[in-house]
C-alpha cells in the first residue's frame, strides 16, 4: 500500500514487529458449539444460498459440532427457509431460533403478546429451538398508540411464559454498545464506526438512555425465573462486567454469550479473566462474525498453552489460554445439546464430565 493510500484508520493495516514465540494450532483441542451466529443474507454471508455441505466442511475443519442460527428472528419466512435448507440436510449440525413480527402490534393491540406467544408456539412445532429478540425492542418497536414498547412491557408476558412452557431459551440483544448512545463527538470511542454506520447511533434523547434499557432487561429477566434468557454479546454490556455479573448473581436463569465482543474483553484482561472464572457455567461461546471460513478457523489459536492448573474443572465450560476464552462441549446447558431434544435445564456435572477428552 502506498503512503498516499492511507487516508484513515480503516486503511491502516500495521504489521507487528514484536518478536515472540508462536504456537501454530493444526487442530482444536475441543469441539465447540457456536451459540450465536447468522447464516442469512444480511449478516450471514448468504449461506442460505450456498450448499450446506460446503458449510459443514468448514465447521468440521474448525471443530464446530453445532451452530446456532439466529436469523429466523427476522420472521417466519426466514425461519422456515433456513429450516428447510439447513436443518433438513444436516439436522444434528444446526439449531434455528424463531422471532417476533413486531409490525403486527397495530393489528393486535394490547393482545399482541398473546398473539406473539401463539405464533412462537407454531414456530417451535415447525422446528424452531429458541427465540431471538433483536435490539429493536426498547429502541424502535411501537404499540398501537405509537408509544415506544419497553423491554419489560407487561403485555409481552405471555411470550416469555410460552418460552418457559416450551422449555426453549430466549436469546435477547438490547441496547449495546454503550457508545452508540453517546453524543457523536471526538470523545466517542466508536466515532469512526458510527461514521460508517450512522443508523447505529441512538443518542438520548430522542432514544431512551442506555442504562434505562438495561434496567428494563434486568427487570424482565428477574420477573421470569422459569424462562432461560441468553444475554447476547456478554449480556449486552461487555463494557461493564461488574454490572453483568451482578445480574447473573440475581438471576440464575440468565446466561451470556461472548459473540462479537472479544475486543471488549481483550481490553480488560484481568477483569475478564475473573468474570470467566466466576461465571464459567453461564458463558456460551459464540461468534456472530464472518466470513465463517476465516473466523472459526482462527479461534483455534486461542487453545495453545493451557496448563493443568488453568484448565481445572469448570462445569460445562472449559478454560483456555489463561481463562480468556472459553469453548462449549456436549456437557452444556441441555437447550444447546445437538443430539437431544430440548430437555429440562442444566443437570449438575461431575468432575469426570469436565475432564478433557
Amino acid at each position: 500500500m502506498s503512503e498516499s493510500a492511507v487516508s484513515s484508520l480503516k486503511d491502516f493495516k500495521p504489521k507487528s514487529k514484536l518478536v515472540s514465540a508462536i504456537t501454530e494450532i493444526d487442530n482444536p483441542r475441543f469441539p465447540v458449539i457456536d451459540a450465536h451466529n447468522h447464516l442469512g443474507e444480511t449478516f450471514g454471508g448468504g449461506w442460505v444460498n450456498r450448499p450446506v455441505s460446503e458449510l459443514v466442511d468448514i465447521l468440521d475443519e474448525a471443530g464446530v459440532d453445532l451452530l446456532v442460527d439466529l436469523d429466523g428472528g427476522w420472521g417466519e419466512e426466514h425461519l422456515y427457509r433456513h429450516l428447510d435448507h439447513f436443518k433438513a440436510q444436516a439436522p444434528n449440525r444446526f439449531m434455528h431460533f424463531g422471532g417476533v413480527d413486531w409490525g403486527k402490534w397495530l393489528q393486535h393491540g394490547d393482545r399482541f403478546g398473546k398473539w406473539a406467544a401463539k405464533q412462537f408456539h407454531s414456530q417451535v412445532e415447525r422446528g424452531a429451538q429458541g427465540l431471538k429478540i433483536w435490539k429493536g425492542l426498547g429502541l424502535s418497536v411501537r404499540d398501537q398508540h405509537d408509544k415506544l414498547v419497553p423491554v419489560d412491557d407487561e403485555r409481552l408476558i405471555p411470550l416469555w411464559e410460552m418460552a418457559a412452557q416450551l422449555d426453549v431459551p430466549v436469546l435477547i440483544h438490547v441496547a449495546d454498545p454503550v457508545a452508540f448512545f453517546d453524543p457523536l463527538d471526538p470523545t466517542n470511542e466508536r466515532w469512526e464506526e458510527l461514521q460508517d454506520y450512522p443508523d447505529w447511533h441512538f443518542p438520548s434523547p430522542p432514544y431512551p438512555a442506555f442504562i434505562q434499557i438495561m434496567d428494563q432487561l434486568a427487570t424482565l429477566v428477574k420477573r421470569h425465573p422459569q424462562t432461560n434468557f441468553i444475554g447476547a454479546h456478554v449480556g449486552c454490556y461487555a463494557e461493564n462486567l461488574a454490572w453483568v455479573g451482578g445480574l447473573l448473581d440475581q438471576a440464575p436463569n440468565l446466561y451470556v454469550d461472548i459473540a462479537a465482543r472479544i475486543s471488549e474483553l481483550g481490553r480488560q484482561p484481568y477483569t475478564a479473566r475473573r468474570f470467566f472464572i466466576n461465571y464459567a457455567d453461564r458463558i456460551l461461546f459464540g461468534m456472530a462474525v464472518h466470513p465463517i471460513s476465516w473466523t472459526l478457523l482462527g479461534y483455534r489459536n486461542c487453545d495453545a498453552t493451557t496448563t493443568a492448573t488453568e484448565s481445572r474443572c469448570i462445569p460445562r465450560v472449559l478454560c483456555i489460554q489463561s481463562s480468556s476464552v472459553f469453548v462449549l462441549r456436549y456437557d452444556m446447558p441441555s437447550f444447546l445439546s445437538p443430539r437431544a431434544a430440548v430437555l429440562p435445564v442444566f443437570a449438575h456435572l461431575t468432575e469426570a464430565t469436565c475432564s478433557p477428552s
